[in-house]
């Protein structure tokens, strides 16, 4: 087996007064592609919002590359390899294209490596190189999530952990988005995936866990969870 890359240990998370995760255990292995699946208040971002420690777990471990982020703060862990695109893509609207993407290098001191980044984004994210110079904010809803993942790149990171990619998006878009998650990962990247788009993200992933109320509940290949009939029924519409 390759090496975890994360490692979430028995994590116990509140909000205020609700327990909004309940004692959940998952790990990613390098070169995965994992996606937590579930509905709407499952408590998928809440996770992912943990992990990148915008969130502290009440009890439990979030480990990377074996490493306790507990105290560390969030920059900190960017600068470890942890990226988070979140929900909602949050781009600098009043800030070009590439003013974006070297917002997302501040991790790399080096300019010849941050050229280097910005070409691979510009090789990977056409689109984005032919509006270089546009403010982000007059993006389309799609640009703006090539955006947000070409961001999260240029930090090298050795966990890309994207919170619903698709959200918002027309069909056509949504394929496009994961045929470049499906890219990103063919070139070696590990991902961790939130998606209420549970067939696409079982589509392209390794491995899946089902989230209900904050407790995994199922977990399986991504082929074995399409296959399920449970999964099929409560969250592919089948």
């Amino acid at each position: 087996m390759s090496e975890h890359v994360l490692k979430v240990e028995n994590i116990n998370v509140y909000y205020g007064s609700i327990h909004a995760i309940k004692g959940i255990s998952f790990e990613v292995y390098a070169g995965e592609i994992v996606t937590l699946i579930g509905a709407n208040g499952a408590g998928k971002s809440t996770t992912l919002n943990t992990i990148s420690g915008l969130l502290h777990p009440s009890t439990g471990n979030v480990k990377f590359f074996d490493e306790v982020l507990a105290k560390v703060p969030p920059h900190k862990i960017v600068e470890k390899g942890l990226a988070q695109v979140p929900e909602g893509r949050r781009v600098f609207a009043q800030m070009t294209v590439q003013e974006n993407l070297e917002m997302g290098a501040f991790t790399q001191n080096k300019q010849s490596e941050i050229d280097e980044d910005l070409a691979r984004v510009y090789e990977l994210f056409p689109r984005l190189k032919e509006r270089m110079r546009q403010m982000a904010g007059t993006l389309s809803g799609g640009e703006q999530q090539m955006l947000a993942m070409g961001r999260a790149l240029m930090s090298r990171p050795k966990l890309l952990m994207l919170d619903e990619p698709s959200m918002g998006l027309a069909p056509i878009l949504v394929e496009q988005i994961f045929d470049i998650i499906a890219d990103l990962h063919k070139r070696g990247a590990t991902i961790l995936l939130v998606e209420q788009n549970a067939q696409m993200a079982l589509s392209i992933a390794s491995r899946g866990y089902v989230m209900e109320t904050g407790k995994i509940v199922t977990t399986g290949t991504g082929e074995e969870l399409l296959a399920s009939e449970a999964v099929r029924k409560a969250y592919l519409g089948g």
